[in-house]
């Protein structure tokens, strides 16, 4: 048999080998959908973040370079952006670092919603909606920082029947109310960031917050909310529970958690709330474009103004100051049902009501002097 040229074996193995890599590609577009639909449905390592909702706010902010429709609706109707932070003594932390960050001079108006000593369970004290509703009649709010859930580590009645902490029940109960409360913030346009629960001291409280940490999370998955995951910010190296964090400029130990190992110090505040201020002013400088801020837009300072951030060029920080964690004294209750189950720390809770103190005694009169 007479042998082959050279030329045409290379030719003859090319062509094979082509024919291979077009049944390759074939393959594995005809596969393409079931392989997507596979690593869709994977569950997601134990442990591992959840991933950020629909507009959600990854650990580190990148610049956002389009505005929300909010925000464009403020400098279109000439008014300050009104930033509402919504939640119980943690939410008010929140508020006060949040008034640092978001400057007056670049038109933000950081609005305190936050009421000590409230939460979705207690609507027998606070109904959260019925408030929600007379604060937004005060204006348009076009992002609403949220925080509620240290005081709801307790059962509630629901339909007159007890319902613990994390039934069957309390979730649908619960998961109602936090529905529409949110849904009433998007429905009048505003973007919306829901900022979860930190580390604790007390093991047993921190394992119920986790648990309502994740609760939360999917419901703000649900509504397109970005859900603000705070236990790595406010752990230690090790990821444990930490008062103190090593303050990156001067190495030193920088004080982030007040001493009920529940909240937070300012500067620890301050860290939480970080990568929503950096968003959140992108955002207002897009929205605003090249125009520059008219002296009108800027909002007046609070009469009780937290503590300012550092000046320009300051070296460390302004004293420390505490957001009180003493909560509001609450109305003495009409005792018509036995008080829900609770887990929560006795002093997340409100103090009873004191009794009423007795009506004063005036002396009796000095008898008359003998004539």
């Amino acid at each position: 048999m007479a042998s082959q040229h050279p030329a045409f074996l290379i030719i003859d193995r090319t062509a094979v080998l082509f024919c291979g890599v077009a049944a390759g590609i074939a393959i594995g577009i005809a596969f393409a959908p079931q392989i997507n639909g596979w690593l869709g449905d994977a569950p997601a390592a134990v442990g591992a973040a959840l991933p950020p909702a629909k507009g959600g706010l990854p650990g580190e902010v990148a610049g956002d370079a389009d505005a929300p429709a909010a925000l464009r609706r403020a400098v279109a109707e000439k008014r300050s952006f009104r930033i509402g932070v919504f939640g119980d003594s943690f939410g008010d932390g929140l508020w006060a670092a949040l008034y640092n960050q978001l400057p007056r001079r670049e038109a933000f108006h950081v609005l305190r919603y936050a009421q000590q000593a409230t939460g979705f369970t207690r609507y027998r004290q606070l109904d959260l909606e019925e408030k929600l509703s007379a604060q937004l009649a005060e204006g348009p709010v076009d992002v609403a920082v949220i925080s509620f859930g240290a005081n709801d580590i307790q059962g509630l009645f629901v339909g007159g029947k007890a319902a613990a902490f994390l039934s069957e029940g309390w979730k649908a109960e619960i998961g109602a109310r936090i529905t529409r409360y949110v849904k009433r913030l998007q429905d009048q346009g505003a973007e919306v960031f829901w900022v979860g629960l930190p580390l604790m001291r007390d093991k047993d409280f921190d394992a119920k917050v986790q648990a309502l940490n994740a609760f939360q999370a999917g419901l703000m998955r649900d509504l397109g909310v970005a859900f603000i995951d705070t236990r790595a910010s406010a752990a230690g190296p090790d990821g444990a529970y930490a008062s103190h964090l090593i303050d990156p400029k001067t190495g030193g130990p920088w004080l982030v958690r007040a001493g009920d190992g529940i909240h937070m110090s300012m500067k620890g505040y301050r860290l939480l709330t970080a990568d929503i201020a950096t968003r959140v002013r992108a955002w207002g400088a897009a929205a605003r474009g090249q125009t520059p801020v008219a002296p009108e837009l800027v909002p007046p300072p609070v009469v009780d103004k937290p503590a300012p951030a550092p000046a320009e060029g300051q070296v460390g920080d302004p004293p420390e100051t505490i957001v009180s964690d003493v909560l509001a004294p609450a109305p003495a209750p009409v005792p018509t049902e036995p008080p829900p189950p609770t887990d929560a720390p006795t002093n997340l809770l409100p103090p009873a009501a004191e009794p009423a103190s007795p009506p004063p005694v005036e002396p009796a009169p000095a008898p008359p002097k003998a004539a």
